[in-house]
């Protein structure tokens, strides 16, 4: 791979990379860069770039990765990427980077693995298992793609096994009594409103973020169709998660006329945000107000957990809630809170006993 010096007018040395290659049609391609400050970075500079157009399992990790990530580019939202980059960057790359995909066999896929189950942060704590399952499932998506598009006979991470769980092993949520509870100690009204709407509306904080006074309709309904989110310090408007998500959420009349009066009480525009906060700060805040308060902690998000169970505690059918949430089916929804029906498997042993009941009086005729 050899680079090729240059001087510019105003009498400086510089570097170019100058070479041939196939591109993935197969057809023969020219490809000259310059403005290099060293012949190592041009020929770095060529190198990466031959890696990722390579197509078998000699290609880097890294080149691999950047391929990878330029895929789901036009497939993904924003916030999935970013997610994505973020998982990859700092728990992926450390590891793999530099290694050809051909190398990344099950053994050390396991040894990878090993580092993540044996992590601890500085209060000693390990990754939680449903952290563990994410990164898992994250470079085996990759190997995914090396298997589709590089040559790479096998998955390793399928033949090395699994890390982590998809669900936690408990839920944290709080009753109506503890969340009415915490409201003392918030005095700021913008947050009280978004928290009351995550807790007796149900909604997502970036669907919360992006009200505006237009989504409040006269029959005592908000209407949910974007989200909020800022990605690298840009905020965006997107489409909501899935499309049962676009949905009319009815809310209490006591917290209807709350939002209506908080919104009066502001000047802006009808198509301008109601809450002028991020993420970051519903967060930092909530976390504030829930240390005042001395209540268990749990996080923004389980508000929503927590509005859930309040509704199978009051007996509402899985369907009811699913639609409620927004969930795209009643699965979704049973897989998420099935733990909290303490009573189900005395109901279908009831119900079998019943069957067995009925058997009997039929060979008793």
């Amino acid at each position: 791979m050899p680079a090729y010096k240059y001087f510019t007018k105003d009498g400086k040395t510089k570097w170019y990379a100058n070479f041939y290659y196939e591109d993935w049609l197969g057809n023969k391609k020219h490809k000259c860069k310059r403005g290099f400050s060293t012949k190592k970075d041009a020929v770095e500079w060529e190198r990466d770039f031959l890696a990722q157009g390579a197509k078998d399992p000699d290609i880097l990790f890294s080149a691999l990765v950047k391929n990878y990530m330029s895929d789901c580019s036009s497939r993904l939202k924003l916030t999935t990427l970013e997610n994505k980059q973020y998982l990859i960057d700092l728990k992926l790359m450390p590891f793999f980077k530099d290694m050809k995909i051909g190398d990344i066999t099950p053994i050390v896929i396991h040894r990878w693995q090993d580092a993540m189950l044996n992590y601890r942060d500085e209060n000693g704590k390990p990754y939680a298992q449903t952290y563990l399952k994410t990164i898992n499932n994250q470079m085996s998506a990759i190997m995914n793609y090396a298997v589709k598009y590089y040559k790479l006979r096998s998955n390793p991470c399928h033949a090395a096994g699994s890390i982590g769980k998809s669900n936690a092993d408990e839920m944290k949520i709080w009753t109506r009594e503890q969340f009415d509870y915490f409201l003392t100690f918030e005095k700021k009204s913008a947050y009280r409103m978004a928290f009351s709407l995550m807790f007796y509306g149900g909604l997502r904080s970036a669907e919360v973020l992006a009200l505006t006074p237009e989504d409040i309709l006269p029959d005592r309904s908000i209407s949910i169709t974007k989200n909020f989110v800022v990605v690298k310090r840009e905020q965006y408007f997107l489409t909501p998660k899935t499309d049962k998500s676009k949905r009319i959420v009815n809310i209490p009349q006591s917290l209807y006329d709350e939002l209506q009066e908080y919104v009066a009480s502001m000047t802006i525009a009808q198509d301008e945000r109601i809450f002028y906060f991020q993420k970051s700060g519903m967060w930092a805040e909530f976390k504030r107000i829930t240390a005042r308060s001395g209540l268990p902690a749990i996080r923004v998000h389980d508000l929503r957990h927590s509005h859930a169970s309040m509704l199978i505690d009051m007996k509402f059918s899985i369907k009811e809630i699913a639609d409620r949430l927004g969930h795209e089916s009643p699965e979704t929804t049973w897989r998420t809170y099935a733990h909290l029906y303490p009573d189900r498997d005395r109901k279908l042993a009831d119900a079998l006993n019943d069957v067995r009941a009925t058997n009997n009086n039929i060979e008793d005729i």
